[in-house]
């Protein structure tokens, strides 16, 4: 299937028909557990002996297709899918991890993902330095020897900033640890992570690749090329594993070890589990990701070239503008190009950005984004309402900015909205 164009691995990566009916559609598997054939057969599943189903906190039909799919897309080895983008975080660090270790993270992240790093993996006896992923040197002086992973986004939430993945890749090899990607923005349509270096890649699949807002889900998938075993940092996938008698995952599995041992264990244990319901509705959305992908990119331009020059506006973060210093970046790490998430920072400040956003009629006024729908928010206030100003102004949520996720209308009927919105936010 790798030898296919990613539009034909959308709708048939991970797409076999049913063998018990022939349904061409991956059908739905609603159920709890799955009868074995006899007491051995189970006795194997359950070793890790043979692959197959056991009850769906571990592994779903419908929900391993899901997964199977994504991995596909993104030229990855494996993957598992889970409850959410925030429960996919934790999916790929919890392998890595232990009480007293950290990771370094970008500054110009989710504001969710910051807060998550920032308190709720302390409780895990985890930690996290921040640092400008613009500033190499920086990014190498916050590794220690206690550094489990460095994280980023390839296109970040909200400012659609472009992280330029070749030298970050190139650095997490040279201080030997895996780069993870949240390549929610991006999706893999627009830039495939792993391709530039990335060991383990996340996704937050409830934005476009479900593309409608139906759906909570989660996705790690990984590039299988990493060598857990190398310097004796990653015990859980190294050293002999005491719940299954001493199976040491990268040597008994290689490249499938990070993936067997995610849901093998961490599946097992923390059951951030997606429904296969959930599931189903993102593998029909990932059938049209790159035709919804190109018309989110050619709206997205429109509206923020005509932002741009809008005299109402004092600045836009979009990186397929030829202004922004993201510019030449993106022609490398996201070619097809900059998605569909953007800021704009309003003259008037604050109270024009409520105004802005109380006035408009087609843009919903949502938490989501990647929606076919058009999306506003003030991220300053909502989303990364739990940062320090310094940090939201560093993540590129300051309080004079709203986040625009431009969705698949008539572009021309979005800017007018824009128009007579602003129109009543700076009068």
């Amino acid at each position: 299937m790798s030898d296919y164009a990613f539009d034909t691995l959308q709708i048939h990566a991970a797409a076999d028909p049913d063998p018990a009916t022939g349904a061409v559609q991956v059908p739905i598997y609603q159920t709890t557990s799955y009868a074995f054939k006899d007491a051995d057969h189970a006795a194997r599943l359950f070793n890790l002996e043979e692959v197959g189903f056991i009850y769906s906190r571990l592994t779903n039909p419908t929900v391993m297709k899901l997964a199977e799919r994504v991995a596909a897309l993104e030229g990855a080895a494996g993957g598992v899918t889970c409850s959410s983008g925030h429960a996919a975080q934790i999916m790929a660090l919890f392998p890595l991890m232990g009480p007293g270790l950290n990771i370094v993270a970008s500054t110009r992240l989710y504001g969710g993902s910051i807060t998550q790093f920032s308190h709720t993996i302390k409780r895990f006896g985890w930690s996290c330095t921040f640092v400008d992923f613009d500033d190499l040197d920086a990014l190498e002086a916050a590794v220690d020897e206690n550094t489990r992973a460095i994280f980023c986004e390839s296109i970040s939430n909200p400012g659609g900033y472009i992280t330029d993945l070749p030298a970050v890749a190139k650095l997490a090899d040279k201080v030997g640890l895996p780069l993870i990607v949240d390549n929610t923005l991006a999706t893999p349509y627009l830039c495939r992570p792993i391709e530039h270096g990335a060991t383990l890649v996340v996704h937050s699949l409830t934005k476009y690749m479900t593309g409608n807002g139906t759906v909570t889900g989660g996705c790690v998938v990984d590039s299988g090329k990493f060598d857990w075993s190398a310097s004796g940092k990653f015990p859980s996938l190294s050293e002999p594993e005491p719940a299954y008698h001493g199976l040491k995952f990268h040597e008994a599995l290689g490249p499938m070890a990070f993936t067997f041992h995610s849901i093998a264990v961490g599946l097992r244990d923390l059951g951030m589990t997606m429904n296969p319901q959930g599931a189903h509705y993102t593998l029909m959305g990932i059938e049209t990701l790159s035709l919804r992908m190109d018309k989110h990119n050619a709206n997205a331009k429109a509206i923020a070239e005509w932002l741009e020059k809008d005299p109402r506006i004092d600045y836009v973060t979009y990186a397929g503008l030829e202004s922004s210093p993201w510019h030449e970046r993106m022609k490398t790490v996201s070619p097809k190009g900059a998605g569909g998430l953007f800021t704009v920072a309003v003259k008037g400040g604050y109270d024009a950005c409520v105004k802005l956003v109380n006035n408009l009629k087609l843009f919903s006024h949502v938490a989501n984004l990647g929606d076919a729908r058009s999306l506003i928010i003030h991220s300053a206030s909502t989303t990364h309402r739990q940062l320090t100003e310094a940090q939201q102004i560093a993540a590129g949520a300051a309080p004079n900015v709203v986040r625009l996720s431009i969705g698949i209308e008539n572009a021309d009927d979005l800017i007018a909205d824009l128009d007579q919105a602003l129109s009543a936010a700076t009068s």
